[in-house]
């Protein structure tokens, strides 16, 4: 009887948690549809059009980051409740040197963006996870995933150096940022996420439930604030700037890695974006498409919000360098 009466409060637990975030998730996505229809129409008739701009960008950021934001708090919180820590022991090595290359080629398996990768690290940290590998996935989840690589050939029809190119580029900086941090990485610097409640691990659908609000209000307000910044620089900018770097290979491809910090565009579609800058070397465009998923102004946003602001600022900053320099080399070499 008392299994039964487990089983029944489970069912009724996950089909809560079901019913909220599908009906939270279409709610603001509600709200955000209808804002970006009705804020440009406000701004207008206030004789505003760059304010009407600035909300169509801040919208079409917000929109396109709240689907994988969700994906990623419920493999967040799937693996908060479910998953017992010896299972990431037993996958990864335990020498942190060998977890991280491991941990950067498992980012393969998570069809979704920087926005889904943030909350999904920090449940792998709550896991025992060493915090080294953890932010190697990070990093390369958003970036090599299949959906991410099928839209890169899409995107670049007839160049499969460009999809390969990404996919090392991308890879190898997840793994020298993992080293990095292994190496020079102080405690102090990191805020590791908590457990809630105190709750050991594994438990259950009551704690599913508690770390799908949790993660999903708590990394969804950052990424209204990154999206916010990101809509700002989008109007502030005059284009004739951009065009004066086009003529030079090396700050072409410092231009295209500020811009992938500044624009915010989803890993899935920042190859249509590169492929339309058909101004800008190759390896210029591939610098784009590798910054974008590991730096900017949202992804800044979620991790101080979950990892503090000191962790931050030096990850990516260094994660930038990192990641220019790596697009320039395999882009020299492939390209």
């Amino acid at each position: 009887m008392e299994n039964q009466r487990t089983v029944a409060d489970g069912i009724r637990l996950g089909l809560r948690a079901l019913v909220y975030a599908v009906l939270g998730g279409a709610a603001l996505l509600a709200v955000l549809t209808v804002g970006s229809v009705l804020g440009p129409l406000v701004a207008l008739g206030l004789y505003t059009p760059p304010v009407a701009a600035w909300w169509t960008v801040f919208t079409a950021i917000t929109v396109q980051g709240v689907p994988f934001l969700l994906l990623g708090t419920f493999v967040s919180a799937a693996i908060g409740a479910f998953v017992p820590e010896r299972v990431f022991q037993r996958l990864l090595p335990r020498r942190t040197v060998l977890a991280v290359p491991v941990a950067g080629a498992a980012g393969v398996v998570l069809p979704g963006c920087e926005c889904a990768s943030v909350p999904v690290a920090g449940s792998l940290m709550r896991r025992g996870v060493a915090p080294a590998a953890a932010l190697a996935f990070l990093l390369s989840a958003p970036a090599i995933n299949p959906v991410v690589l099928v839209a890169t050939s899409i995107a670049f029809p007839g160049q499969p150096e460009m999809v390969l190119g990404r996919l090392l580029a991308s890879l190898g900086t997840a793994v020298v940022m993992g080293w990095l941090w292994a190496r020079f990485g102080r405690e102090e610097w990191l805020r590791p996420p908590k457990r809630r409640g105190g709750q050991a691990p594994g438990g259950g659908p009551r704690a599913f439930v508690s770390g799908l609000q949790h993660d999903f209000l708590h990394a969804g307000g950052f990424l209204v604030l990154g999206a916010a910044a990101a809509a700002t620089f989008d109007i502030v900018v005059p284009r004739s700037l951009l065009e004066v770097f086009t003529g030079s290979a090396w700050l072409s491809v410092l231009l295209l890695a500020l811009l992938a910090v500044v624009l915010c565009v989803c890993s899935e579609a920042d190859a249509f974006v590169a492929a339309s800058l058909s101004g800008f070397s190759p390896t210029a465009r591939l610098a784009f498409m590798v910054v974008g998923p590991m730096v900017d102004l949202k992804l800044i946003a979620l991790q101080t919000g979950t990892f503090g602001r000191a962790f931050a600022v030096r990850f990516s900053a260094a994660t930038w360098m990192v990641a220019v320099t790596s697009s320039v080399l395999v882009g020299w070499w492939l390209l």
